[in-house]
């Protein structure tokens, strides 16, 4: 029998495709540009802070963890002097629901989902969890599509939340993540020019990492760096359980069976591995016992 934890985990792997389609598809792009977000991170800051209000650089370096402040500080505070918040969270929802509807064109579908997780939504636990929090709090939308999508980015932004709560407790946070990352699973090059480093900041932090233990000398991962790891992810899982603690097992697979058609649909227009570090969806159908979904992003 999987433990709670780890079904939690095989859960963020149909919700997280759901709420990422806002970063990855054309429809998405085009609602940010329309109200004249034409950068592709001016879009990504604006509608993913929009729900804090119209905040600065400073608290989204650290709340949203390994953008470097110089990437962020390009797009915020400027952005709001563009468009306002409330513009920001309609783009957002906008271009998510045409792109979920393009994908899922049978609203039954999503509207059952939609309701199994706003009812989830309502229980989750945001103390310490800004992102969860203001998303929580934002009214919830008719369309089932919106709903859907809100939904999954508040849980979305709930695990999100907690993770950044494991790195820190690993001192692994903000750019250490994304180097030790990149030295297991992701792309470096990639990596550290979309989240804006500089090489002198990039190999700073490797060399920190190095003098540790977590990275070799040579760069790669070192097994003290591989625990450290799969203790964060781990505390990820537990402090991600919260919303789901009222379900029995079978409610819980009950759910994840309404998610993962739709999962599946949106994992279409991701390449995988992707630079979120996301794995395909669990097929809930076939692997109850979620034994195809990684424990963590290092096997133990």
């Amino acid at each position: 029998m999987a433990s709670r934890e780890h079904v939690v985990r095989a859960l963020w792997t149909l919700f997280e495709p759901i709420h990422a389609v806002t970063y990855f598809s054309q429809q998405a792009r085009a609602a940010f540009a329309d109200i004249g977000l034409i950068r592709y991170w001016d879009g990504y800051f604006a509608g993913r802070a929009a729900p804090l209000g119209p905040v600065g650089t400073a608290p989204v370096v650290a709340i949203f963890s390994g953008f470097a402040p110089a990437l962020v500080a390009r797009s915020l505070p400027a952005v709001w002097s563009t468009v306002s918040a409330e513009q920001a969270i309609e783009a957002r929802s906008l271009g998510a629901a045409q792109t979920l509807r393009d994908l899922v064109p049978d609203e039954d579908v999503v509207a059952r989902a939609a309701e199994a997780l706003s009812r989830i939504v309502q229980r989750a636990d945001t103390v310490g969890r800004p992102l969860a929090a203001a998303n929580q709090a934002l009214p919830e939308p008719a369309d089932p599509y919106r709903q859907l999508w809100q939904a999954a980015a508040t849980l979305r932004e709930h695990r999100g939340d907690g993770h950044v709560i494991a790195l820190v407790t690993e001192k692994l946070a903000g750019l250490s993540t994304i180097v030790i990352r990149s030295a297991l699973d992701l792309d470096p090059a990639a990596m550290q020019r979309g989240r804006g480093w500089t090489d002198e900041q990039w190999g700073q932090a490797r060399d920190d990492l190095a003098k540790r233990g977590l990275l070799t000398p040579g760069g790669a991962v070192s097994q003290s760096g591989c625990e450290a790891l799969n203790r964060a992810e781990l505390l990820t899982n537990q402090l991600a359980q919260s919303p789901w603690n009222a379900l029995s097992d079978e409610e819980v697979r009950g759910v994840a069976r309404l998610l993962a058609p739709i999962a599946n649909a949106c994992a279409t227009i991701f390449p995988y591995p992707n630079p979120i570090g996301m794995p395909a969806p669990w097929d809930p159908t076939t692997d109850p016992q979620a034994t195809a979904v990684p424990v963590a992003p290092v096997a133990p």
